[in-house]
């Protein structure tokens, strides 16, 4: 971040919908439309919903598709599950460390468009989001899971981001995990006195600074080191927004500064790239494969 703050960004163009070229990479086709990624896309009605395990990672992971959201009529919400009480790079920050980042992280949201009553804190401990999993802990205190399902069904999110869980850190993984099993459940009718179930349409991982697992690539035929499926491609308005957004969390100069020096290496013939790895939850089990494998063996006896 030492680096985004040398930067001399001049008055950008407007970001719209027109900032915006959407990628399948699985099916090698590109499209002006959101609905390339977020299929059944039903404009102002939809809600995207972003969990993030601490303040900057939304902005720093998926900030151009809240930016994409918001050209499209869209009114996003970001969970934040960690108070960021570890960010801290000087010990006389120790104490005011979770309310400077408050203060930091309202400011870079409601800079690309995002109010502050969208945006959620559940303030866990940063390095503890995991042993909080579950509904009931051990110790008889409650966990994640009905404050999150609670949350999600207040807030109807037709689509849900959540933080790679590969080799990144802790609190990202732990947070993927909630996300991908209690995102479901969002939908379910059970745990009827916590709320309306809402079925959620959609669910992506975003990458906050590490590589996604290579099992989609492999299951899907893809070239391993191709492991996001979907991509967007923005203007340079769009990763100037970002960058100014970022500029908020002055806290966080020396903690962040390799990530935002390694958004240089989006930049694809003038504009700039973000990648996502859109999965299925809840995949169901299908039989065909397994049918035709034992009629084969039962024709052989």
């Amino acid at each position: 971040m030492l680096l985004l703050l040398k930067l001399k960004i001049g008055k950008s163009k407007k970001v719209t919908n027109k900032s915006f070229i959407y990628y399948d990479l699985n099916k090698q086709i590109k499209s002006t439309d959101i609905s390339l990624i977020f299929e059944g896309w039903s404009g102002e009605d939809e809600r995207i919903t972003v969990l993030s395990p601490h303040d900057d990672d939304a902005l720093l992971g998926a900030g151009y598709l809240l930016l994409a959201a918001i050209s499209e009529g869209c009114e996003p919400y970001v969970l934040i599950f960690c108070d960021g009480r570890g960010g801290y790079s000087n010990i006389e920050e120790k104490d005011r460390i979770v309310s400077i980042r408050r203060e930091e992280s309202t400011n870079a949201y409601e800079k690309i468009g995002i109010k502050k009553e969208n945006m959620i804190r559940f303030d866990y401990p940063d390095f503890s989001l995991k042993p909080n999993i579950g509904w009931v802990l051990p110790e008889g205190k409650e966990g994640t899971t009905i404050r999150t399902i609670k949350t999600l069904r207040e807030i109807k999110p037709t689509r849900l981001l959540i933080p790679n869980e590969y080799r990144e850190n802790m609190d990202h993984e732990a947070l993927s995990y909630i996300g991908t099993y209690d995102g479901p459940q969002v939908g379910d009718p059970v745990l009827a006195d916590v709320g309306k179930p809402s079925r959620i349409k959609g669910f992506l991982k975003y990458s906050v600074w590490g590589d996604f697992s290579p099992e989609d690539a492999l299951l899907a035929g893809r070239d391993p080191a191709l492991r996001g499926n979907v991509a967007i491609k923005a203007g340079r308005e769009v990763e100037e927004k970002i960058i100014q957004a970022l500029k908020e969390f002055k806290s966080q100069e020396r903690i962040i500064d390799q990530l935002i020096k390694k958004r240089s290496e989006r930049i694809v013939n003038g504009s700039y790239i973000e990648v996502y790895l859109k999965f299925n939850p809840r995949p169901s089990i299908e039989y065909d494969g397994y049918k035709k494998k034992i009629l084969e063996i039962d024709r052989k006896s």
